[in-house]
């Protein structure tokens, strides 16, 4: 498992999202609560950068483009027009430092499918 740095903690603000850059690209998230969470930069429905463009409620991602939401836990899609789950990857803080252990796999399974009752829950633009 590939370890990257990311940032150092006071540069990313609790409620915000940012792109860390690299061969793969990965989008790493402070909640309001100060959780640090990270995923694969890009939508899995429209390729849309989720660490520069998106926004975070509570442990959900929503990427602004078609309104598809992410849960930040799993990387399990909740709402069309998404149906891919996020691939995952570890945070780890130490001290001031904020480190990615970047994933190999993606979430699998019935997870990854949308349950149609879930759509309901979701405005789609």
């Amino acid at each position: 498992m590939e370890r990257i740095f990311a940032c150092r903690v006071d540069e990313l603000e609790p409620g915000t999202t940012m792109t860390v850059e690299g061969p793969t690209p990965v989008a790493l998230y402070r909640t309001e609560d100060g959780d640090w969470f990270a995923s694969d930069d890009s939508c899995t429905h429209e390729q849309f950068s989720l660490g520069s463009e998106s926004d975070l409620e509570d442990e959900e991602v929503v990427c602004p483009l078609h309104m598809a939401r992410f849960d930040l836990r799993t990387g399990k899609a909740l709402c069309f027009p998404a149906t891919i789950a996020l691939r995952m990857h570890s945070v780890v803080v130490e001290g001031d430092e904020v480190h990615i252990e970047l994933s190999e796999t993606v979430a699998d399974g019935p997870d990854v499918q949308v349950a149609s009752s879930a759509a309901a829950d979701c405005a789609v633009a």
